[in-house]
């Protein structure tokens, strides 16, 4: 009997020691996800404040406000073209007096610019559109591969890239809009029966 005690007593201290590890790498482990959370909160947050600077300097431009753009819309992409890139350059001592004249005309011509790039960008369909009919009219289903490359060749104009055609088509499948439909590893797309 007393054999079956001090093997009792072992393997109750083997699970007691075994369970005291494992406790104390569950605390270890809380401890570094709460502070990638931390972490995830400030970068959260920074990118908020960014934003906010950004939509602010985007009606400053007289570009699309974000209320008028919904989740459906490209709106990302949208607002990427209706401002364009200006190079920053430090003007040379000599000639601050001449890149202060010149600024004015620089300042029309970059608000014509963005004006008539926003005017385009409101005449053209959304990309939520684009895909909308391309599936509406597709017999068989798609996989985002190939709705990128056949919207690029019927819309040369613009730059249409794969991840977010997929991006975009998962957004409608979450509305129901589009189907999901999986064949093996491939992922294909129909629009939702009506």
């Amino acid at each position: 009997m007393t054999e079956v005690q001090s093997e009792t007593t072992e393997l109750k201290s083997h699970y007691a020691a075994q369970l005291e590890a494992d406790l104390e790498r569950n605390a270890k482990e809380q401890e570094r996800i709460g502070a990638e959370v931390v972490d995830l909160t400030e970068q959260l947050r920074a990118l908020q404040h960014d934003q906010a600077l950004l939509v602010s300097m985007q009606q400053a431009l007289g570009g699309v406000s974000p209320a008028a753009t919904g989740p459906d819309q490209e709106s990302s992409d949208t607002a990427v073209a209706s401002v364009p890139r200006q190079a920053v350059a430090e003007p040379k001592p000599g000639k601050q007096k001449k890149a202060a004249a010149t600024k004015p005309k620089a300042k029309k011509t970059v608000a014509k610019a963005a004006e008539s790039k926003a005017a385009t960008a409101a005449a053209a369909p959304t990309l939520v559109e684009l895909i909308r009919n391309h599936l509406g009219q597709q017999s068989e289903p798609r996989s985002a591969a190939d709705i990128a490359t056949a919207l690029a060749e019927a819309h040369p104009d613009r730059t249409i890239k794969a991840t977010v055609v997929r991006t975009t088509v998962e957004g409608l499948v979450a509305k129901g809009v589009a189907e999901r439909v999986k064949r093996g590893a491939s992922v294909f797309y129909t629009a939702a029966a009506s």
